[in-house]
């Protein structure tokens, strides 16, 4: 697995704040130049300095002097030619002379060339901006080339920078103003294929302004699917009128990835790495972002292209990026519990609209002890409560088998009288025994053969019981199972747990339904005992109980180990999410991974998690365990979730449904994606 950051799709970029002196090019190069090398040691692909910062934003008439605008000229051509052994793409503001006016415009240096000059679009008249009296628009410019520092380059605001080399990262440049636009130029970048957005700015402060300016970054990233890297003014600017602090940003598809700290008296440099896999794929699956380049065609072949090759890192750039190990739990306990309670009421709000359709009044559940059945029964719990029904309308039936644990027994009869539902207990075993007997089974016998059959004819048993009990007392059959399971095929088909009349877990994974099960005993949702119960079961292994212990188990927890079978649910919903939401490549999954999961100290942990159970993979284990992921799912699980029951789906991390995000053939093979997993190591895993 290689380790730089820019074989995976990412970009490292940039954004610059330095000490300015309105009036001196030269000191404010020397600070642009010292900078710009500063992101070079840092791995940085772009760095994108403020508007006009060569000469410094608050200058007013004094640019209608000649020797500023000559020092300014200088000053471009002093960056440039600092840049010719640095890496990075360096976009400085600068005032530029041309077809006998004077434009704010952005000038990209790379290697020592000037790729092109993009003028600013809209200038405000307005309040205390005055910039018309000293520059012209974008639409001003006639031609499509001006001569600046000695080079004829690209010149106007439909350029995109394109790196041949690294084809995800194409460029735009946008000036302060044209953000705040009704319709940035950005906009329309975007929808020509740019991917990662600049905008140099100066931007003086006034109260409430910085959350405004954050608002629109996230929303212009968000909008256009975009990585928008926005810098503004920082000391050093005249406070004649008006004051300035340093706020620059940079964001992802609505995601605030890294901030300066405003009003510092230092200069600053922060950098992100930007997922540009992400912003494809999730522009590549909008259907609405393909209908609004089709309705803009004519503006969009407009669109001029300058191309550069980027120069790698002589050393592998690591991420730098944070990477959380439960992409679908926040980390932060406040978004956490807000998170957790939305998808909670999504589950009741899906399970009472599904009541209240088909006039049913009563839910036939079957309570394992485990979690996905624990936590679908707080859920029926909470939704006949909504319909102000009473709770004794939730059947609840356990149902031993051959190898039920005392453990998981008890907790299920516990949960069951702590909420108040009907509990009931419903033992499998002689009716599994006369199938086992039907069938010519030696276990039926006494012979220790727990083979699938013999797995399959107790979870078979247990929900032929529920649709017949659900048939008797005029109830619907509520299932448990969760996403994980679907993408692993770890359920029975048909008659067996992954039938049921509807289904409130399908689209929650089953970390998550940790952190659901913690947030609910945190919350004091169904008092004292549920928790002291609900505690018991997050304690408790995860496992089908479907085989019976050996004589060397102690008898009070299960025998089987899910985890051990099928791998680390906290390690394949982290290969899930990655999957089902982007379709990365098996290859970048593994690097996310590793990143997230090689190093326990490394990074932070949601506050729930004990320390004994902060876990480690190593790069071995989780390409096993990936391997074993991607064989369950495109080869042999789709059947079962091409069948799937009725489930609300509650996050953008996705639902296996085939009425919803993932439709999928039945009868695929696996082959391309472990063929890629393979490419990355040179040899086929297990």
């Amino acid at each position: 697995m290689t380790d730089s950051l820019y074989d995976h799709g990412f970009v490292r970029v940039a954004a610059a704040v330095p000490h300015v002196r309105v009036g001196d090019p030269g000191f404010n190069a020397e600070r642009t130049i010292a900078l710009a090398a500063r992101a070079d040691d840092r791995g940085a692909a772009v760095v994108v300095f403020p508007e006009l910062g060569l000469t410094g934003y608050s200058g007013e008439d004094l640019f209608h002097q000649s020797a500023l605008l000559d020092a300014g000229e200088h000053a471009v051509a002093q960056v440039a030619q600092a840049s010719r052994d640095a890496r990075p793409v360096i976009v400085v503001g600068a005032p530029i002379r041309a077809e006998g006016g004077l434009f704010n415009a952005a000038v990209v240096i790379h290697e020592g060339a000037i790729l092109g000059v993009v003028p600013k679009s809209y200038l405000p008249e307005y309040h205390e901006y005055y910039e018309k009296r000293q520059f012209r628009a974008a639409r001003d410019l006639i031609g499509g080339e001006l001569t600046v520092a000695g080079q004829q380059v690209p010149a106007g605001p439909e350029l995109v920078f394109a790196c041949g080399n690294l084809p995800a990262l194409q460029l735009h440049v946008e000036i302060c103003e044209d953000l705040w636009s009704a319709i940035p130029p950005s906009t329309y970048a975007a929808l020509a294929g740019a991917t990662v957005l600049c905008n140099l700015s100066a931007s003086n402060v006034t109260i409430g302004k910085s959350a405004y300016r954050r608002m629109l970054c996230e929303g212009q990233s968000a909008r256009t699917i975009s990585g928008y890297v926005y810098t503004a003014a920082g000391l050093g600017e005249s406070t004649t009128d008006v004051a300035w602090d340093g706020h620059a940003m940079i964001c992802e598809n609505g995601d605030l990835l890294a901030e300066t700290q405003r009003f510092s008296d230092d200069e600053q440099l922060i950098e992100a790495d930007l997922d540009l896999d992400r912003i494809l794929s999730d522009r590549m699956a909008t259907s609405s972002y393909g209908d609004t380049i089709g309705d803009l065609r004519d503006r969009l072949r407009a669109s001029r292209r300058v191309e550069f090759e980027l120069r790698m890192p002589d050393a592998p750039a690591a991420l730098a990026r944070r990477v959380e190990r439960f992409p679908y739990v926040p980390a932060n306990p406040a978004n956490r519990s807000e998170r957790c309670e939305e998808v909670f009421d999504i589950q009741v709000r899906g399970l009472q609209t599904r009541l209240q359709a088909t006039g049913i009044k009563r839910v036939v559940i079957g309570v394992s002890g485990g979690l996905d059945s624990a936590h679908a029964l707080i859920v029926a719990a909470r939704s006949v409560d909504r319909l102000g029904l009473p709770r004794t309308n939730v059947l609840a039936y356990t149902l031993p088998g051959f190898a039920t644990s005392p453990g998981t027994l008890r907790n299920s009869h516990a949960l069951m009288n702590a909420l108040g539902v009907t509990a009931s207990e419903l033992d499998i075993r002689p009716s599994a025994t006369q199938m086992l007997r039907d069938l010519g089974h030696p276990a039926a016998d006494g012979a220790r053969q727990y083979d699938v059959t013999y797995e399959n004819v107790q979870a078979g048993e247990r929900t032929s019981h529920l649709f017949r009990l659900a048939n008797h007392h005029g109830a619907l059959v509520l299932g448990t199972g969760d996403l994980s399971e679907l993408a692993l095929g770890w359920s029975t088909y048909g008659v067996g747990d992954q039938m049921s009349h509807y289904n409130v877990n399908a689209s929650v994974p089953k970390t998550l339904i940790r952190f659901l099960l913690r947030w609910a005993i945190a919350a004091d949702l169904f008092g004292a005992d549920a928790n002291e119960v609900l505690d018991a079961i997050l304690d408790t292994a995860i496992s089908p109980e479907l085989i019976p212990p050996g004589d060397d188990h102690d008898g009070e927890g299960p025998q089987q180990d899910s985890e051990a079978t099928v791998g680390p649910y906290e390690l394949q919903d982290f290969f899930l999410y990655y999957v089902l939401r982007f379709g990365y490549r098996p290859t970048k999954v593994a690097f996310l991974a590793h990143h997230a999961w090689g190093d326990r100290e490394r990074g932070e942990w949601p506050d729930l998690i004990p320390i004994d159970r902060r876990n480690q993979y190593s790069e071995s284990e989780i390409r096993h365990w990936l391997g074993e992921f991607l064989r369950r799912f495109f080869k042999t699980s789709q059947f079962k979730r091409s069948a799937v029951p009725n489930a609300p789906k509650v996050g953008s991390g996705g639902s296996l449904s085939p009425r919803s995000d993932w439709r999928a053939p039945s009868d695929s093979e696996a082959t391309a994606w472990l063929d890629e997993l393979d490419g990355g190591s040179g040899e086929r895993d297990g």
